[in-house]
Parts: C-alpha cells; structure tokens; sequence
C-alpha cells in the first residue's frame, strides 16, 4: 500500500487503515464483541483487561484512550500493543491517539456517542445475558422518517415492536417512549443499549407486558438557537416536540392503546432529565416515568442546585394528587457515577413527603451497562 503525503494527516490516515493481517486471539482471551473481525483484537482476557494492537509503523507515537490514556509500545515490524489495567464490564468508548491525532480504531465498529462517532469496546459481564441474542420470538426494530415542525426538518425515529406485532392486526399495545443522553441521538438505545433484544428476552420469559418502544432523537437545536442540556428552554422544546410531533406520528402509524396508564416516559442523563420534566408535567399524558442517571438533581459541574418544587409544582406540597396519576415512578443510577449522592438525597426527600418513588443502583459509573439494567428493571414494573 502507498501514500502521497499531502500533510502529516493525510499518512496518519494512510497507515491506519493498512489491513491488521493474521492477528490471533491470545489464548484464554476472546475477541471484542465489538469489533468488525472475531478473529481480531482487541482482545479481553480473562481478568477483563484488554489487548489493543494497532499497525502504525510509520508513527513516532501511539496511544489507547480509554478513559485512561495507554502507551502502546512498538515491535520491529511495526506492530504497536498494550495491554490494560482490568476493566469494568460493560460498554466504553475509546479512541487512538497516534502522533496526537485522535482517531477510530479501524478493528472496531464505530458508535455515535460522545457527540462523534467513536470507537466502542463492549466488555460482557459474567452471568449478564439479558441483553444477550437468544432462541426467542424476536420483535422488530423500525427506522422510521417524521416531519418535525419544531425544527422544519425530516427526523429519524427508531420503533421496536414487539414478536408477532404485523401478524396479531387487532392488537393494541402500550408504549415506551424512551430517551438518550447528552452527545447522543435515536441510535443509542437502539444500537449501544440494544432495548429490542432485552424486550425480546423479557416477553419471552413473561416478566414484561408486549410493548411498542419508541426511541427519538431528543436534540432539538436549530440554527439560531441553543436549546442545549438542562435549561428550561432545551426542556420546554423537547415536550413541544413530544407531544406535537412525536407522539401524533406514532400513534397514527402504530396501534398503540390510548390512556395515561398505557403510556410511559423514561431516559438517561440528559433524557433522564426530559422524561422528570415532560413526564411530571403531563401526568394527564404519562403515568409511568424513568429516570436513569440523570444531572438534574445535582452531581456534576453544570447543576449546582435543583428547586423540585419549583420544577414540578406540588411534587413536595401535594404528593398524593402525583401518587394518584403516576403508576411508575422509578429512579435509578449506577453506583460509582458522581451523580449517586444527589440522587440518593432527592429519593429521600420525595419519600420523606409522602411521594412514590422506587429506587435502584446498579454497580458501574454513567455508562451503557448501568441504562441497559436500568431499562430491564423498568420494563417489568410498567404497564402491570
């Protein structure tokens, strides 16, 4: 293979595409699910740390981003490798830095999640198969185009619907619709937290309700605005965009049953904190809401402090007109996220008033693994 070299880019980008070519799997490690080949590192082994090697002979440097940068160090025929501290099972990106370029790994597929499309490494959990492909009836996930008024532009949305949807014509269903975080769009829970196959797997071993999941992009900017993170307004525009456009598509094109108790918002993070704001709003619309891991209580830099009452009017002073609307009202996070301690503090203080609320952690940071358990636990208390 051969480059002109029109900049120092133009080569880095030359070389890294040279074909990996006869890698071989350590023995006792197994192939990233992640990656494009399965005879290819990256490479997890045993005790979850991960082998990455790159083909880069022409570069000076070559890094792992992983979180934590790795130093990857070079054998005489160009090969660069490393191997990492044990990782945490579950789902993270990371990027190559060769010669201070940040760039894909061209062994892994490519994931739209950190406002780019990034490398990914997909790390199982020993025993963890929900999320799992397995010998059950499977549903259906549909990409689908709606006209947004909010935003004058055709939108994509993803739509799972449940094993045997097109062959039981008379059958209604109740509906999920459900949310990403900040820096990512409809293909994560899609794609990275792979919602259809833990539905498929709950509805196969009866410990969820058949459903319709509806995933949206919820970035709503537009030229001329900022209607970014938590604000009122970046919230304000995602409700008006549910409920004006979303939602009238999906149940013109979908048969969905009608009735607040059949309907259910919920995200992470970011989405998390749409699905408190639109969901609590519209009690008259959403009787089950989830919140996974969101910012909005507190525990990250851009919310110093949350007014509950002022969001949600009467969520403190009146509880029980919430309790008599809402079914669900779940709240989760993972244990090592930095949001665990503020979330903790709003959980007490909506119990300590009398509010509902049901409560779970999952082991894991603000992170992929956390959300897929997150949706498992939330699709089975919903909908009963």
């Amino acid at each position: 293979m051969s480059c002109i070299k029109i900049s120092s880019l133009s080569v880095l980008i030359c070389f890294l595409f040279l074909i990996q070519g006869n890698a071989q799997i350590l023995e006792g490690a197994i192939a990233a699910p992640t990656n494009i080949r399965s005879d290819d590192c990256p490479c997890i082994l045993s005790d979850l740390s991960v082998l990455f090697r790159v083909i880069a002979p022409d570069a000076a440097k070559v890094q792992v981003d992983l979180g934590k940068s790795y130093d990857m160090q070079k054998n005489e025929n160009g090969i660069w490798t490393v191997t990492t501290d044990p990782q945490e099972a579950g789902f993270h990106y990371y990027s190559l830095m060769i010669d201070g370029f940040k760039v894909a790994d061209p062994a892994s597929e490519s994931f739209y999640g950190t406002g780019r499309m990034s490398s990914a490494i997909d790390i199982p959990e020993a025993g963890v198969d929900f999320y799992s492909l397995k010998e059950v009836p499977h549903g259906d996930l549909r990409s689908k185009n709606y006209f947004s008024k909010a935003t004058g532009t055709w939108r994509n949305i993803n739509v799972y619907t449940p094993p045997n949807y097109d062959q039981e014509k008379n059958k209604k269903y109740p509906v999920l619709y459900i949310q990403h975080g900040g820096g990512e769009d409809e293909r994560g829970w899609a794609i990275q937290g792979k919602a259809n196959i833990i539905l498929d797997n709950l509805i196969a071993a009866g410990k969820a309700v058949p459903m319709i999941v509806v995933i949206p992009n919820g970035n709503m900017t537009k030229p001329g605005t900022n209607v970014r993170g938590y604000s009122e307004a970046a919230m304000d525009a995602f409700r008006k965009e549910l409920l004006e456009n979303v939602m009238p598509f999906i149940e013109k094109s979908f048969r969905i049953k009608a009735g607040a108790s059949n309907r259910a918002l919920a995200g992470l993070s970011m989405g998390g904190g749409q699905a408190f704001y639109t969901g609590l709003r519209n009690t008259d619309t959403f009787a089950n809401v989830g919140v996974f891991s969101t910012g909005l209580f507190g525990g990250i830099s851009q919310v110093t402090e949350f007014d509950v009452e002022a969001a949600i009017p009467g969520i403190l002073t009146n509880p029980q007109s919430f309790n008599t609307k809402i079914k669900t009202f779940y709240i989760s996070v993972g244990e090592a996220d930095q949001r665990i301690e503020a979330t903790k503090k709003i959980v007490e203080t909506f119990r300590s008033k009398g509010l509902k609320v049901e409560f779970a952690s999952f082991p894991g940071g603000h992170e992929w693994q956390v959300w897929r358990k997150s949706l498992h636990d939330f699709a089975q208390r919903v909908f009963k």
